[in-house]
């Protein structure tokens, strides 16, 4: 083969199709692979930033990238023609062969998940309790949750009532046993209310109606039998009622569980309101000396001082009164003894009417009635003792 530089005449085939390597024929213009845009990518760099911005074309990039804004002049038509090539790594950015600064490729934002409630939020927008309050939750799981006591006395007006109740009892156990009826059949009513309300079950119509009848049938039996068989009358009563209790229970549609809560309270309401008929078979005058100690101890309950102050002064004061009125009657001194423990009981129905956030209602039916109630065995013992 010639060294000569060939004149366009014929030659082989391999000739006539142009030579890709050759660059420096001036007759190489008719070349049919010629393109003059890479001539003037050559010598002019700005002509190739512009090119190589405003190119566009289907690559085997799966990644989302941001336009190239800067990109070095084309040195050579061969350092051209790989820039145009398709990139075969995604992790690699395009046009890294210029050393230029490289976009940073963006992935595709996966879809966020759907929040899931944290601990103690509810789906319906309730969150957990706060010290503002909480709809969704009771006032003892708030005190509760918040570090304070569930505890809520019930004041002043339920006290009054109570020592209201307790004087009329009082009075009318020095006039008889049909008088002292009649405020005690208020109190056995009250008592059965007022617990159901206390553990959270109301309307308890069922409940209360059954508790109340047993209170009915101990004055019953009590008013039958006479005072000397009080102890026989009101534990018959209650065993009775608290196989009817659970017999009914038994007949309930309910849930296990609720069926046990309901027991409970039946149970635990028909003893507190036939217990309080104890004041029915005490002496008169222990009744009469009690119920006037628990009407002075619950309203020194009340006073604004502090709990074990309050106590204090509260048991002091039943034992003060149980003297006065111990003075009226025949037990004289030992009212004071009498008195302070029947005071000691009160005070115990008392803490159980304040217990787990009452509201107003348990105030004003277990507040007023649990004190007397709770009394009532301790003025019938101690009264057969002191008598």
């Amino acid at each position: 083969m010639s060294d000569q530089p060939y004149d366009g005449g014929t030659g082989p085939a391999p000739y006539q199709q142009g030579y890709e390597g050759y660059e420096g024929y001036e007759g190489y213009e008719g070349y049919e692979g010629y393109d003059p845009y890479w001539q003037q990518a050559y010598e002019d760099p700005q002509a190739a930033q512009q090119y190589t911005q405003q190119w566009q074309g289907q690559t085997w990039e799966t990644q989302v990238q941001q336009p190239v804004q800067a990109v070095q002049p084309v040195q050579s038509p061969a350092q051209a023609e790989t820039a145009y090539m398709p990139q075969q790594a995604p992790a690699q950015p395009a046009y890294a062969s210029y050393g230029g600064p490289q976009p940073q490729a963006q992935a595709p934002q996966a879809p966020q998940a759907p929040r899931t409630p944290a601990s103690g939020e509810t789906t319906s927008g309730y969150g957990p309790a706060t010290v503002a309050g909480n709809a969704r939750i009771t006032d003892a799981q708030r005190a509760r949750l918040e570090g304070r006591s569930p505890i809520i006395e019930p004041g002043m007006q339920p006290a009054a009532l109570t020592a209201l109740l307790g004087l009329l009892l009082s009075g009318t156990a020095a006039i008889g046993s049909y008088a002292l009826l009649v405020p005690l059949v208020v109190l056995q009513a009250v008592t059965a209310a007022g617990w159901f309300r206390l553990n959270g079950m109301w309307p308890a119509r069922q409940g209360i109606a059954l508790a109340f009848l047993g209170a009915l049938a101990a004055d019953a039996v009590l008013l039958a039998a006479g005072r000397e068989h009080g102890p026989a009358a009101i534990l018959g009563t209650l065993g009775v009622w608290v196989l009817l209790s659970l017999v009914l229970q038994l007949r309930s549609h309910a849930e296990p569980d609720e069926r046990m809560y309901g027991l409970m309270a039946t149970v635990a309401s028909a003893a507190l309101a036939i217990i309080a008929a104890g004041h029915l078979a005490a002496d008169p005058d222990a009744v009469t000396v009690g119920a006037a100690a628990v009407a002075v101890a619950v309203l020194a309950r009340a006073l604004p001082l502090p709990t074990q102050a309050s106590v204090a002064v509260s048991l002091l004061a039943a034992a003060g009164a149980g003297i006065a009125v111990g003075q009226l009657t025949g037990l004289g001194a030992k009212g004071a003894l009498l008195g302070g423990g029947a005071a000691v009981c009160a005070l115990i129905g008392h803490r159980v009417a304040s217990y787990d956030y009452p509201s107003k209602f348990v105030h004003f039916t277990a507040g007023v009635a649990l004190p007397l109630a709770a009394a009532a065995p301790a003025v019938y013992v101690l009264g057969r003792a002191l008598a």
